[in-house]
């Protein structure tokens, strides 16, 4: 965990690193999220588009 939280804390390139790796996180989520949630809802009698 101290490692973590040096590396994280301890210089510019680490935090940089460590928010690029949770925002690409979070957008993988949101787009999986809103990708399941226009599948739920969709209806099934719908042709082609």
């Amino acid at each position: 965990m101290a490692f973590w939280l040096d590396l994280m804390f301890g210089s510019d390139v680490g935090f940089m690193s460590m928010m690029v790796i949770i925002a690409t996180t979070l957008l993988i989520s949101f787009y999986a999220g809103y990708f399941v949630y226009k599948v739920m809802k969709s209806d099934p009698n719908q042709t082609g588009h």
